[in-house]
């Protein structure tokens, strides 16, 4: 008679490993694959997606959800009451996605009202140090290098790459595959596909090598180098080009920068970072 066996333990099946120096609150909720690291503490409203790695004396605690195959690196602290004087203790959350890299000390603080969140997508790459304010909201596949400090109610769109050592000001926009260069004072909404550097920050042209790299090029990148030529080089405010550009078929791109730009001068908002002058 043949003995029979258990099936063998797949990765997607095993157990959360929990270093014996962790602190897992029982009420925590720990998918299969976890990992969590020497040090660590992990609070009773956690929630952790699979295959997510936690490393050693990273903080996550409050309401925070975190989805799947993150790697949350040593010294970073998730999900902790935000810097805001108003806030007065409501259960206030931070949602991440899947497969972010969250780098070694990065402070990200969960919202301030209840009802609010603090919001992370997938794929973004955030350095050492980096600090996320309350009530953000990250797109995908963003890149923020090591230092950036983010105020409260910040909105970066996705593939958007930002340098280093760097503040932006709370209720900044920051639209998609923009490309933000280190040091420069985010003070005004940045928008989509364009270049920004300097103290104080400023426009200086469209993020031509980004935009090829992620296949755009032809009559699409034709037409927004013309359209952004007509809000940026020519005589007429923002207002009067973004008319003039409506008058024709508006392909995806310059659509996009053009309902960003309408949002960005309308009242509320920070409004558009302007161009350098002679560029």
């Amino acid at each position: 008679m043949s003995e029979e066996r258990s099936p063998a333990v797949t990765a997607e099946d095993r157990p959360p490993q929990i270093h014996p120096l962790a602190a897992v609150d029982p009420g925590a909720e720990l998918a299969n694959g976890v990992v969590i690291g020497p040090g660590a503490v992990v609070g009773p409203e956690v929630q952790i997606g699979a295959h997510t790695w936690v490393g050693p004396h990273a903080v996550l605690d409050g309401r925070l959800t975190i989805g799947a195959h993150n790697k949350i690196f040593p010294g970073a602290c998730i999900g902790l009451e935000p810097q805001d004087l108003k806030y007065k203790g409501a259960p206030t959350q931070v949602v991440i996605g899947d497969h972010n890299a969250i780098r070694e000390c990065v402070t990200i603080n969960r919202a301030t009202e209840e009802g609010e969140e603090t919001r992370i997508g997938n794929y973004n790459l955030l350095m050492a140090y980096c600090h996320l304010g309350h009530n953000c909201v990250l797109g995908n596949g963003i890149v923020m290098s090591n230092g950036i400090q983010v105020a409260g109610h910040v909105l970066i769109e996705d593939k958007a790459v930002i340098g280093g050592c760097l503040g932006i000001h709370q209720f900044v926009h920051i639209g998609g595959m923009a490309m933000v260069g280190g040091m420069t004072r985010v003070d005004r909404d940045v928008p989509p596909y364009c270049l920004v550097e300097g103290h104080p920050g400023r426009v200086r042209g469209l993020n031509r090598v980004g935009l090829r790299r992620r296949g755009f090029n032809g009559e699409e990148l034709k037409q927004l180098q013309e359209v952004w030529s007509l809000l940026y080089r020519s005589d007429h405010v923002i207002a009067e080009g973004l008319r003039l550009a409506r008058e024709q078929s508006l392909m995806p791109l310059a659509d996009h920068l053009c309902t960003f730009l309408e949002g960005s001068i309308s009242k509320g908002r920070r409004g558009p970072m302007p161009a350098a002058i002679g560029r």
